[in-house]
C-alpha cells in the first residue's frame, strides 16, 4: 500500500496482528490513536466447520477489538463493519421496506448447523458478532461509543495492490465474470449495493460526525442492480466488449427497499451511481488483465 502510494507514506503505518481474536495483540496496535475501525472478519465458502470457522472467529474479533478499546483511555469511538447480512430476512415474501431497525431472524443453532451452508453461516456471524458488540456496550459502559454500518453488496474500483485479475474480491470479481462473457448471468438474491469508495466515506464520517455515536446504519445507494443491468451498462460504455457480454432480461425486485438515506443525511456524503461504479471498475479491470 505504501509502495504505490509513496504521497501517503507520512500518514500511513501499519502493525502486523497475528491473531485478531487476541485482545494482547490489538492493544498494541491500537496505541497513540482515538478512533478505531475495525473491518476485519473472516468469510470463506470452503469451511468443514462453520461455528468453528466463521461464527465463533467474527464474535471473538469483535470482542478482542472492544477489549482493547477499553485499555485505552484515548479511544472515544469505535466503527464496526457489520454487513446487510446481519440485517435480511432471506425468505421473506411481499414488499418490505428494510431499515437499521431489523436483524435478520437466524438463531445461533441454525447458523452452527452442520446442515447450513457457508452463506447461511456467514449471515449467521455477521448478526451474532455485531449483537456481541452492543451487548458489550450495554454491560460494560465503555469510555467509548460505537457505531455499526451494515452495507449491501459493495462494488467499485480496488484500491489494494493485486497480483492480477484473479486475485479479485468476491463481488468484483462476479462482475468481472460478467465482463468477460458468462452466461447464464449471476443473479443476486438481492438489488441492494454501495460503491466501495462511498461505504469507506461512510466509515470515516461515522468516525469523526459526533451526533454518529451509539448509531446502526444501513449504507446502500438508491438505485437498485442486476448483474443483467451490469451487463447492459458495461455494453453502452465499452462497445469493444459488445461481441463478448452475454446481454440476459433480469427483473429487479422492486418490493423492497433498503434505507440508505439516513446514514447519506446524517453522516453527510452521497452515492455514486451504479453505472460510474461499473465504468470506474471495468476500466480498471481491464488494464489489470492486459497486464496479467
Amino acid at each position: 500500500m505504501i509502495k504505490v502510494r509513496p504521497q501517503h507514506a507520512g500518514n500511513l503505518e501499519f502493525v502486523q496482528i497475528q491473531d485478531f481474536e487476541n485482545p494482547g495483540g490489538l492493544e498494541e496496535a491500537v496505541q497513540g490513536v482515538d478512533g478505531v475501525i475495525h473491518v476485519a472478519s473472516p468469510f470463506t465458502y470452503d469451511t468443514t466447520d462453520n461455528e468453528k470457522e466463521l461464527i465463533i472467529p467474527a464474535i471473538n474479533g469483535v470482542r478482542a477489538i472492544l477489549e482493547a478499546c477499553t485499555a485505552n483511555p484515548a479511544i472515544s469511538r469505535l466503527v464496526i463493519t457489520s454487513s446487510f447480512a446481519s440485517v435480511v430476512d432471506i425468505v421473506r415474501k411481499g414488499p418490505y421496506a428494510y431499515t437499521s431497525k431489523d436483524w435478520n431472524p437466524l438463531t445461533y443453532e441454525e447458523a452452527a448447523a452442520p446442515t447450513s451452508d457457508a452463506v447461511v453461516a456467514y449471515r449467521g456471524s455477521k448478526k451474532f458478532a455485531e449483537l456481541e458488540a452492543w451487548k458489550f456496550v450495554e454491560e460494560r459502559k465503555p469510555h467509548f461509543d460505537i457505531v455499526t454500518l451494515c452495507p449491501p453488496m459493495t462494488f467499485g474500483p480496488v484500491v489494494h495492490p493485486i497480483a492480477g485479475i484473479d486475485k479479485l474480491n468476491e463481488s468484483n470479481a462476479v462482475l468481472w465474470s460478467v465482463a468477460k462473457g458468462i452466461s447464464p448471468l449471476p443473479v443476486s438474491r438481492v438489488p441492494f449495493w454501495i460503491d466501495v469508495r462511498d461505504l469507506a466515506t461512510a466509515h470515516v464520517q461515522a468516525l469523526l460526525v459526533k451526533d454518529a455515536g451509539g448509531k446502526r446504519f444501513t449504507p446502500t445507494a438508491p438505485e437498485k442492480f442486476s448483474y443483467g443491468l451490469a451487463a447492459q451498462l458495461m455494453v453502452e460504455e465499452f462497445p469493444q466488449l459488445k461481441d463478448v457480454i452475454k446481454l440476459e432480461e433480469q427483473v429487479i425486485d422492486e418490493s423492497k427497499s433498503l434505507d440508505g438515506e439516513t446514514a447519506g443525511r446524517e453522516l453527510g456524503y452521497e452515492y455514486r451511481t451504479f453505472r460510474q461504479t461499473v465504468k470506474d471498475f471495468i476500466t480498471q479491470a481491464i488494464a489489470l488483465d492486459s497486464r496479467s
